[in-house]
Parts: structure tokens; C-alpha cells; sequence
């Protein structure tokens, strides 16, 4: 155990609203239908194609495609008038991901279906010719231009939602995964004896977070007196919230994070959370239990700053979503993917992912407060080791290329 923490004073890190956090990290939902990506494939006899990306998860389904020689086109259906700042954003991911002139943006919901980066009619030839398009997040309407293929994916990014709405037999959600070609799902035990909810004669293909570790890697150490972190949306909850057989799940990690509220205390360890926690009491509760809070302005607009909190923490605590958890779906998240392949140690709630990779070095997995102390001794103990072995956990399950050819010869791409 560590020589202890001290509760953080009430001027830590986050204001008290974080009211300058943008509205869109705020709003998660919206996030995601902020942006995407289109791919061409040069060596292959069409194209390839994928849908509504926010941008923190853009870059490893862009980059993965990239090494199997595709290329990367992202779109857009903004929320608000106005797309000058997306595009601008897609062009500097464009550039700085290796990607540049091989991007699009097409603001449907304004007269003339308006682009950036490609002209529609381009567009419209890639809908055409793509070898598969991908429907990320399952956020992308339909529209005549994307039914002309008969290669739509969809990789489902919250597991046990459109399960449960199979099972109560909501016509529109079947009819809607339907017209794609095969249904991918980030729940790996959907679909298994291990998962409650029965799929109704639909063929869930697990798969997982694509993460490039080669952008994550790094070889220095951790800042001085680093602390575990995280980085979250403090609550989402009603927006995906559902209720099945009598019970109530959430789309919320609030509600977790405050189950484990005592456990950096109870560690001895200071844990940092960037997040928009608005109500004073709660904020308060966590300073008095040893953790700081950060607001997360800064990282959300920078890409580049978010990379490097990750690299300079000394590793990951976080929980995962109601949802996630008592459904035992086998979820695991993009994020902590990330602070693997940066060969930072994650302690994270079980979501039953444990019975496909994880649970031992480099990956730990809780269920109580307990089992929290008992990790983080554990990556104590020896974080050398523990390190060594996130980034090969990284390597061996999340790598983007790995996982991006698993779902193309599935999908019999």
C-alpha cells in the first residue's frame, strides 16, 4: 500500500460546474453523430466505408483501415447550422493521422446536402462501390444514398440495448438491423450462456475497441508522483436508459463511480477523475474520499493533451456502465484500451470481459472495494511487470489491425 492520500482540497482541479466543459462532451449521444469516416480500398475491387465516429474514436478505425491499405474519408450529420469547426477538425485529424485528402463531410441536413473535403457526387460513388460499409456506434440513419449497398456492418458500441428491444419485440429496431449484412457487438458474451437477454434467432458477432498501439506507445516513465486517472462523462443516464423485465438498467457510470466512492481512500492511493460533476455535494464526496477532479476542457478539444494524460498517469481506475455490468455483456472500454497500449496497468470493473482476456497482470478486474485495494497492491507490488504486460494485452487483443481483418473476413469482405 502507498504511504496514503490526503481528501483533495475544494479548489482542486474542476471549477465548480465545469461550465466551461463543451456541450458536447456533456452530451455523449450527440457526440457521436459528430463524426465519421469513409475509406476507399486501393487494392481491393471497391471501397470501404464506416459511419458516425466521434473523434476519440475515429483515429483507430481510420488508422486500422489505413494499414490494410485503405484510405479514410470522414462525414458528418451535425446537429446545428453551422460545420466550418467539424470540418476543420476532420482536416487536422486528416493531417495528423495520414489521412489527408482522403476525407469528406456532407452536411445532409442542409439544402443540396452541402460537403467538405470530397463533392457529394464522389460520395455517392463510394456508397456505391464500397466493399463494405461500416455503421459505427449504430448512429447512422438511413438514407437513399447509403441503401444502395448491400454491405452495411453494424458494430454496436453499447451492448444490451437493441438486445433488449429485440426481446420486447420493437419492429423498428429489427427492421433497422436487418438491412446490414452482419451485426457486430463490443459485447462479447452477447449472443452466449453468459449473457441474459435471449437474441431472438439475430447473429451478434463479438468484436472489439480498435486501438493503434503505435500512437499509444511510449517509452518514458510516468509523471513524477503519477496517480491512477480516468476520463468520463459523469452522467448520461436517461438518455439510453431501458427497463427489461422489471428492472431498471442505466446508461451511466455515475452511479458506479459513487459505489466505489471510498475506494482510493481505502487504498491509500489519490485517484483522479477528469469529468463535469456539476453538484457540490457530490464533488465534495469524492474530495473527502481521496480523489481529484480535473476538468476535462483541455484534453476533450486536444487530442494530442488527452494522449498525453493517459501516458504520464500511472494507470487507470475506472468503472464501467450499469448497463455493461449487470447484464455481464463482456464490454470493455475504447479508453482503457488506450492506457494499455500506453503500457499503463488498468483496474476496471467486471463486466465478464475477464472471461476472454485480462483479470491478471497488466488488467485487473473488481467487483468490491476489497478487490480495489487488492489491485492496486498488486500493481504496487511490481508495476514494471505490470506495465510490460498491459502493453502486450494491447498488442495481442486490441491492435487495429488485428481486430479490423477479423470483422472484414466475418463479414466475407
Amino acid at each position: 500500500m502507498s504511504q496514503g492520500c490526503r481528501p483533495a482540497s475544494s479548489g482542486s482541479s474542476c471549477n465548480s460546474s465545469c461550465s466551461s466543459c463543451p456541450s458536447w462532451f456533456q452530451n455523449e449521444t450527440q457526440a457521436h453523430r459528430h463524426h465519421g469516416f469513409h475509406g476507399i480500398d486501393a487494392d481491393r475491387r471497391g471501397d470501404l466505408a464506416a459511419h458516425s465516429l466521434h473523434c476519440g474514436t475515429a483515429t483507430p478505425w481510420a488508422r486500422g483501415f489505413l494499414h490494410r491499405g485503405f484510405s479514410a474519408l470522414p462525414e458528418t450529420f451535425e446537429v446545428t447550422d453551422e460545420f466550418d469547426y467539424a470540418a476543420k477538425v476532420l482536416a487536422c485529424l486528416a493531417r495528423d493521422f495520414d489521412f489527408k485528402n482522403r476525407w469528406a463531410y456532407c452536411a445532409r441536413y442542409l439544402p443540396g446536402n452541402p460537403t467538405a473535403g470530397l463533392p457529394l457526387k464522389k460520395i455517392r460513388q463510394l456508397y456505391r462501390e464500397a466493399d463494405a460499409i461500416l455503421n459505427i456506434c449504430g448512429t447512422q440513419e438511413f438514407n437513399n444514398d447509403l441503401l444502395v449497398s448491400d454491405r452495411i456492418l453494424y458494430v454496436e458500441s453499447d451492448p444490451g440495448v437493441e438486445q433488449i428491444k429485440i426481446d420486447k419485440g420493437v419492429k423498428s429496431t429489427m427492421e433497422y438491423l436487418r438491412r446490414h449484412r452482419a451485426l457486430f457487438t463490443f459485447g462479447e458474451n452477447v449472443g452466449t450462456k453468459s449473457f441474459p437477454v435471449p437474441t431472438h434467432g439475430f447473429k451478434w458477432l463479438a468484436t472489439r475497441q480498435p486501438v493503434v498501439t503505435g500512437l499509444w506507445k511510449t517509452k518514458r516513465s510516468p509523471a513524477s508522483a503519477p496517480v491512477f486517472t480516468s476520463v468520463a462523462n459523469w452522467s448520461t443516464s436517461g438518455l439510453k436508459d431501458i427497463s427489461w423485465r422489471g428492472e431498471r438498467y442505466l446508461w451511466s457510470k455515475s452511479r458506479e463511480f459513487l459505489r466505489f466512492v471510498s475506494a482510493p481512500a481505502k487504498a491509500g492511493e489519490t485517484f483522479e477523475l477528469a469529468t463535469n460533476i456539476k453538484d457540490s455535494k457530490t464533488r465534495t464526496k469524492f474530495q473527502r474520499n481521496c480523489w481529484r477532479l480535473r476538468c476535462p476542457l483541455q484534453m476533450s478539444v486536444d487530442y494530442w493533451l488527452y494522449r498525453d494524460y493517459i501516458q504520464r498517469s500511472k494507470g487507470e481506475f475506472t468503472v464501467a456502465k450499469d448497463q455493461y455490468v449487470r447484464l455481464n455483456t463482456g464490454w470493455f472500454s475504447d479508453r482503457s484500451a488506450c492506457y494499455l497500449a500506453a503500457g499503463r496497468p488498468v483496474i476496471t470493473q467486471e463486466t465478464g470481459f475477464t472471461k476472454n482476456y485480462g483479470g491478471k497482470a497488466g488488467l485487473l478486474s473488481f467487483r468490491s472495494v476489497g478487490e480495489i485495494v487488492d489491485a492496486v497492491e498488486e500493481v504496487n507490488r511490481d508495476y514494471a511487470n505490470h506495465s510490460r504486460a498491459a502493453y502486450d494485452i494491447a498488442r495481442e487483443f486490441f491492435e487495429a489491425e488485428k481486430v479490423l481483418k477479423s470483422i472484414l473476413d466475418r463479414a466475407g469482405i
